[in-house]
């Protein structure tokens, strides 16, 4: 993923910023703390790059004066047009050859085991 997106001068996460203000819209940024699962000073340096780069816009927030709201720019839109989809380019390295079903079966497995996982640090258990 960095190096399809390293001639672009953007991050992973910094595309998923792109990625969520370019395909859902407006956002606040506590929102994306919790969507990217990332910390909030981690978050803050990412938008401040991309507001530097003049690729998203930080604005306060209309309904809640505390918190900011994120849109991308008409320059962002731009540049994410002409970015490569480095989700598509992995999956298809990693995936290229392997029956659908068998990616399906690996998923739903993974997914359950992630699920059971969470569930079991949600109750407290450390391990």
């Amino acid at each position: 993923m960095e190096s399809a997106l390293r001639p672009y001068d953007l991050g992973p996460t910094q595309w998923y910023v792109l990625y969520q203000l370019a395909t859902v819209g407006p956002t606040a940024q506590r929102d994306l703390v919790r969507l990217l699962q990332v910390e909030r000073a981690t978050l803050s340096g990412v938008v401040a790059a991309l507001v530097r780069k003049g690729l998203v816009a930080q604005a306060t927030d209309p309904t809640d004066q505390r918190q900011k709201r994120l849109t991308i720019t008409p320059a962002g839109a731009a540049l994410w047009r002409e970015l490569p989809d480095p989700i598509a380019l992995i999956h298809s390295v990693a995936f290229d050859g392997v029956p659908p079903a068998d990616i399906e079966t690996t998923a739903r497995v993974l997914r359950a085991a992630t699920g059971r996982l969470a569930d079991h640090l949600s109750e407290g258990n450390e391990t």
